[in-house]
């Protein structure tokens, strides 16, 4: 789960997907070097997996990578903390989410007034020194990072006492001595070193609801990508289960298809915003780009036990019955009626929203799309006889999110 959310914002970083692995490579060791426990050198690493699950577009993940002191690093740390607060297997990583861009002075502070607890603050400020020596390091990683280890180290101490704890910065000078510590952030090694942390068991199970709102928090971050994609995973979502409890799937069905158009989108992550938000046509280039997104999706979600069915009918959205979708191209018996449910929900929903290329189109010429689809082949029929028996709610749940489950409640602990 933490890595299904890791992989999802490194995608964010478009050429860079490992900075949440090698912060929390970093903080780990700071740990080590700090002599906390083995658990709480795997709480550090799991941190620094999680610590910018609130960034969701290019530009602020530029802006935290180019600026040692970013000033607007405060948003995607209020966002985190406010994405993981109420998710109670999360939630114990809020606050040092909050706080991980925040000076060691004001942290004292806080703490002295009794706003913090002092596991929250040492957490925070460990990521934050991580954070930062992984940014200040980002450039030379392949090539001459043992060379410029001196200089990264001098940059650290100008900071220290203000923004770092002493002790973890002389933590970090006793570790900045070890060749190992530096070769293992290549990315050939961390990748390695992530599935080895991953051989510990931190497994537990989760109910519908809890995975439901795991969902949730991911949909949020995509939908932050663009201002005209806002909502969509939610609202496709919404239309996906209306339509598979009016075609009388089980219950449980039912809410695995929700979950399953909640996660749909989570590879446009990896899609340059220019290509997402741009006005006129797509080029083949371009377009060759935009149908990478749905195998991501696959590959992000895939590896999380129990979701293996959700992960292909997340992918499958794109797919068409005539064989000529993308990224798998299955036979018309594997394309199953959950993931045809989510591919007609994500068409419907898509023309009912406004675009940057054109504003949402009214709800009989939805259905004429529509139905010139279902002529070449492309969708289901008789999903598609359910959809205009039933047009009109379709249109309201796709265009306001108007949901009898109140899929926008949930929505609410988000805002």
């Amino acid at each position: 789960m933490i890595l299904a959310i890791e992989n999802a914002v490194s995608l964010v970083g478009m050429n860079d997907a490992n900075h949440g692995k090698r912060v929390g490579f970093i903080a780990s060791q700071l740990g080590a070097e700090l002599n906390v426990s083995n658990i709480e050198q795997h709480y550090l690493f799991d941190l620094g997996l999680l610590h910018d699950c609130g960034v969701s577009t290019e530009q602020m993940h530029t802006d935290l990578v180019n600026h040692f002191d970013c000033h607007d690093a405060h948003v995607h740390c209020e966002i985190g903390y406010n994405l993981l607060k109420n998710f109670e297997p999360l939630a114990d990583f809020a606050n040092p989410i909050l706080n991980h861009h925040t000076p060691w002075q004001e942290l004292q502070h806080q703490y002295s007034q009794g706003k913090l607890s002092e596991a929250d603050i040492r957490r925070a400020n460990i990521i934050f020194l991580a954070d930062r020596v992984d940014v200040l390091s980002l450039k030379h990683y392949a090539k001459d990072i043992l060379f410029v280890r001196d200089d990264i180290m001098a940059t650290i101490e100008r900071y220290e006492g203000t923004y770092f704890n002493p002790k973890f910065v002389a933590a970090f000078r006793r570790l900045k001595n070890s060749e190992a510590f530096w070769i293992t952030l290549q990315e050939r090694h961390i990748t390695r070193y992530t599935w080895e942390m991953g051989v510990f068991d931190t497994s537990r199970l989760l109910g519908i609801e809890q995975v439901k709102q795991l969902s949730l928090i991911l949909a949020y971050v995509v939908d932050q990508k663009s201002p005209f994609t806002t909502k969509h995973s939610a609202r496709v979502a919404s239309l996906a289960k209306y339509l598979a409890q009016q075609l009388n799937l089980s219950s449980l069905k039912c809410d695995k298809i929700e979950i399953a158009g909640l996660l749909h989108d989570l590879g446009k992550l990896r899609i340059p915003d220019a290509i997402l938000e741009k006005k006129g046509a797509l080029t083949e280039m371009e377009r060759s780009i935009m149908n990478q997104h749905s195998y991501e999706t696959f590959e992000i979600i895939r590896n999380i036990k129990g979701l293996e069915d959700i992960a292909l009918w997340s992918a499958f959205h794109h797919e068409r019955i005539d064989g000529h979708g993308y990224p798998f191209h299955p036979t018309e018996a594997d394309f199953s009626i959950e993931a045809r449910i989510i591919a007609v929900a994500d068409i419907f929903q898509a023309l009912a929203q406004d675009r940057p290329y054109r504003a949402g189109l009214p709800l009989d010429e939805i259905i004429q799309i529509l139905d010139e689809c279902v002529n070449d082949g492309k969708i289901d029929q008789a999903i598609m006889t359910f959809v205009k028996e039933n047009k009109q709610t379709c249109f309201s749940i796709a265009s306001a999110l108007v949901d009898a489950n109140d899929l926008n409640t949930m929505m609410c602990f988000l805002e």
